[in-house]
């Protein structure tokens, strides 16, 4: 007798964006939509009233569609902005309300032991891979030697060194000290870059003009740069109705192409392979454990 494979969901509460990804069987579903959640969390340390409302408004509507693909099996998770926030308890008490079930404010270090399992699922060899997972709040980088999370991501940085736009000259050279001080403790942990969540997808759609089907592409340290020359140069509107980017991230693409192309100086990458698996399939990988 066949057993029937269990319809599982992941849902993913990021600084930046609130995603879900739903597994049934040898086909999946993905959504994303970008909430801003820890949008100005790094002067105020508090989640928005309105960032609260918007997300909360979302994990509804998640919650509606795992009930129509009939979810069985499902784990909710929040990390940077709900970590750092003073106020997370009121808005944990509401998205728990909205999803009908718990939901865990993770570490750092799981973060990344999560991005890792869901970027390295499938790959037969994972000698020399570090996997890089930019957010809103942190980046985790990670490989089989170790893990590190540290406090720089798209969100973050926006507020703390780069909202202008155009960024000034001032502005990108905060962005990159700042980010090259935060990654100061993190060693060289491999050869073979994947970079994995909104920033690496973005820029994969940048450079294709297309949003989908970035997985697998590679892009090579000059590419990034570029980006951030580009990038850095153009108003938010501008950067809204480019060719391949969500425009709910115009605002806080520049800060996550800085990130980028940081990270790669620091881990002496010269290309760097995007994943559209990562945390949330992670996550349902650990729903089987």
């Amino acid at each position: 007798m066949v057993s029937q494979a269990v319809t599982e969901a992941a849902i993913d509460i990021g600084t930046n964006s609130t995603r879900l990804l739903v597994v049934d069987g040898e086909s999946e579903m993905r959504e994303a939509v970008v909430t801003g959640l820890g949008r100005g969390i790094a002067h105020s340390s508090r989640i928005s009233s309105s960032a609260i409302s918007n997300t909360i408004t979302v994990l509804e509507g998640f919650r509606q569609m795992m009930d129509r693909a009939g979810v069985e099996s499902w784990r909710a998770v929040a990390t940077s902005a709900t970590r750092d926030a003073t106020n997370r308890d009121d808005f944990m008490g509401a998205a728990a309300a909205a999803l009908r079930g718990p939901v865990d404010v993770i570490s750092g270090q799981e973060e990344a032991a999560l991005s890792y399992r869901g970027a390295t699922s499938g790959m037969a060899e994972v000698g020399g891979v570090v996997v890089i997972d930019i957010g809103g709040g942190s980046t985790e980088v990670i490989s089989a030697d170790g893990a590190f999370s540290v406090d720089v991501g798209s969100v973050r940085l926006t507020d703390l060194c780069l909202p202008s736009r155009p960024a000034s000259r001032e502005e990108l050279d905060d962005g990159f000290s700042h980010t090259r001080q935060v990654l100061s403790p993190v060693p060289r942990l491999g050869s073979r870059g994947i970079g994995v969540a909104g920033t690496w997808t973005s820029l994969g759609g940048l450079e294709t003009g297309e949003a989908d089907d970035v997985h697998g592409l590679t892009l090579d340290r000059a590419t990034v740069e570029r980006w951030v020359v580009a990038l850095g140069g153009l108003t938010i509107e501008e950067t809204r109705i480019l060719g391949g980017l969500d425009p709910d991230r115009a605002p806080v693409i520049l800060a996550g192409a800085v990130v980028a192309a940081a990270v790669m100086d620091h881990l002496g990458l010269g290309s760097v392979s995007v994943s559209e698996r990562d945390l949330l399939d992670g996550v349902v990988a650990t729903l089987r454990d």
